[in-house]
C-alpha cells in the first residue's frame, strides 16, 4: 500500500515588485528577507545562512542579524560568488548587514 500523499499542483500568478507574493504570506516582493541568526544554534548557523543565501536571486538581497561582526561568514559567502555587503547596524549587541548578490 502506498502511504504517500499527493497534493494538487496549481500555478500561482507571477508576483511583481510592490505586490503581495503569490504564496499568500503577505510579504511584498522586493523586500529583503531578514534572518536573525542569533536564535540559531552556533553549530548550524553558517549552514543556515548558506541555505537562505542560496534562495536569493541575482540582484536580490538578504539581511542578516548576527551577535558579532560576521567576517568569517562573509569570506565564505564571497567564495561562492560576488556579493556586496552593507552594514546597517554595527553592534554592540547586534550587527545587521544587507548582503546583495551582485
Amino acid at each position: 500500500m502506498d502511504a504517500r500523499t499527493t497534493f494538487p499542483l496549481t500555478e500561482a500568478p507571477a508576483a511583481t515588485a510592490g505586490h503581495t507574493s503569490p504564496c499568500g504570506c503577505g510579504e511584498t516582493v522586493g523586500d529583503a528577507p531578514e534572518l536573525d541568526v542569533r536564535a540559531i544554534p552556533h553549530a548550524i548557523r553558517h549552514a543556515s545562512v548558506f541555505g537562505a543565501w542560496s534562495a536569493i536571486p541575482q540582484g536580490g538581497s538578504l539581511v542578516i542579524i548576527a551577535p558579532h561582526d560576521p567576517k568569517p561568514l562573509l569570506a565564505q559567502l564571497a567564495d561562492l560568488g560576488p556579493l556586496t555587503v552593507t552594514y546597517l547596524d554595527e553592534g554592540p549587541d547586534a550587527w545587521r548587514l544587507k548582503l546583495t548578490r551582485s
